[in-house]
């Protein structure tokens, strides 16, 4: 979830205190919330005027991933947000313009 900075706080202490989910990472910018099975992502965003929901999509094969999206007329949106350097993976967005990240499954998940 993309949240403008003057929602940040709130919404973190709404996730963390009244629904009492345990943060299981977090930095300035971002906390990530055990939501059930799923990890929820709450990240502070500067000149964003509300929030945005964003999906991830994991895979085996992100080539594969990239080759059947394109195959498919799904356009990349690389241009949303800068992946750290070496990370494997990349953005589209559905037909709502909702962002996915598609990206290789870590050890930890």
């Amino acid at each position: 979830m993309k949240l403008p900075r003057h929602l940040f706080e709130q919404t973190v202490a709404f996730y963390r205190d009244m629904l009492g989910l345990p943060i299981v990472k977090q930095t300035e910018e971002s906390v990530a919330v055990e939501f059930g099975t799923q990890i929820l992502w709450l990240d502070r965003v500067n000149r964003m005027s509300r929030p945005e929901i964003w999906l991830e999509i994991v895979t085996e094969d992100v080539q594969a991933a990239a080759d059947y999206f394109n195959n498919e007329g799904v356009e990349r949106r690389d241009e949303v947000e800068r992946l750290p350097e070496g990370f494997n993976g990349f953005w589209i967005a559905n037909p709502a313009d909702v962002i996915h990240l598609v990206a290789r499954q870590t050890e930890s998940e």
